[in-house]
């Protein structure tokens, strides 16, 4: 019989000793049960994740800087947007101490270059960084003006896609049956309404400018909103939790704030996100063809307009506001996409 006192296990068991064993502490036990990574929040979570996303926040230093210069316009605006000083109009953009053509003040007339400031008599110490227009406006004050406009019809479309639209697609989708097949069908007959007819319409009733636009926006703009709120609403609201609250007796109302909503924050912030740059463009779009924002107020429409009818003598009259619609337009949908992946990181796949 093989003697089991030899084998390697018996050895080591013949090495313990009593001081080997020690009761474990309390502390210790405390130490093993805490949880390594800290405990996040949903904001805290989706902004670490957008963090890391370099483009969404490139995006959002980028649109954080031209929205706080559009508000101090006023401020920073070197010369009144509006006032017309005929005697320096058409003048190329000149930057102080930098001799670069283009931003010198000089511009080219024939083979020869030719300095505008001084051929017109502007003073040393006053020069225009966009140059000035065919009626002698500072470019850059009308830019930075022009902005806040846009973005003012681009922000107030969000506020209705937030209101009405999250409301609309939150009854609908809640309800569901007869009260969300009519709601749905008038959804149809409203966005087979094009924008542009709606504008138009608009024009009769209302003088041209930004309320128009915004009527317009109001009335076709939050469709898409409501449209992925009911959507996400329909199911949701057969989820767990949902049906637990509606046994527990919570009111709808109450039921929407406390665990619909909360749910439906990201694909709302999403939504909104996108809509923004689409409003945008549409300003631009209605000021471009001569029905959007009158003259002399200034968008960034109203400014490519100005800019396209003298574009091959005077292209920086274009050229500066259409970057600034670029930038915008880039920044916004980046960002969204960036929160988009942030919020919900199965949506990469």
């Amino acid at each position: 019989m093989h003697n089991q006192d030899n084998t390697p296990v018996a050895d080591e068991l013949k090495n313990l000793s009593p001081d080997m064993f020690a009761p474990a502490s309390e502390s210790s036990i405390q130490d093993n049960e805490k949880i390594a990574a800290p405990s996040l929040s949903f904001i805290q979570d989706s902004w670490r994740r957008l963090k890391k996303n370099k483009a969404a926040v490139v995006s959002l230093i980028v649109l954080t800087i031209m929205i706080i210069l559009t508000i101090a316009a006023p401020i920073v605006a070197p010369h009144d947007p509006n006032v017309q000083t005929v005697e320096f109009a058409s003048l190329p953009p000149k930057i102080p101490g930098i001799g670069i053509d283009g931003l010198n003040g000089t511009q080219k007339i024939g083979e020869t270059r030719v300095d505008k400031y001084a051929e017109k008599g502007v003073p040393e110490d006053q020069y225009y960084i966009f140059g000035t227009d065919s009626l002698g406006r500072d470019l850059l004050s009308r830019i930075l003006y022009g902005t806040r406009v846009s973005l003012i019809i681009a922000f107030v479309a969000a506020f209705f896609d937030l209101t009405i639209g999250v409301t609309y697609g939150l009854v609908s989708g809640w309800c569901g049956g007869k009260i969300d097949n009519f709601m749905q069908r008038v959804l149809e007959i409203l966005s087979g309404v094009p924008n542009l007819v709606v504008v138009i319409l608009m024009l009769l009733v209302l003088d041209p400018g930004i309320m128009s636009i915004i009527i317009a926006l109001a009335i076709t703009g939050w469709i898409s909103m409501a449209r992925v709120v009911r959507a996400q609403t329909l199911k949701l609201k057969n989820q767990e939790y949902i049906l637990a609250a509606r046994t527990l007796g919570e009111s709808s109302i109450k039921i929407a704030f406390k665990h619909l909503i909360p749910n439906l924050s990201g694909v709302i912030i999403i939504q909104t996100m996108f809509s923004i740059p689409s409003a945008i463009f549409f300003e631009a779009f209605l000021s471009f063809i001569g029905i959007g924002i009158p003259a002399p107020t200034a968008s960034l429409g109203t400014l490519i307009n100005d800019g396209y009818k003298t574009f091959r003598f005077l292209p920086h009259l274009m050229w500066y506001p259409a970057a600034v619609i670029c930038i915008l337009m880039i920044s916004f949908n980046l960002l969204a996409d960036g929160l988009r992946d942030a919020f919900d990181p199965k949506m990469k796949d």
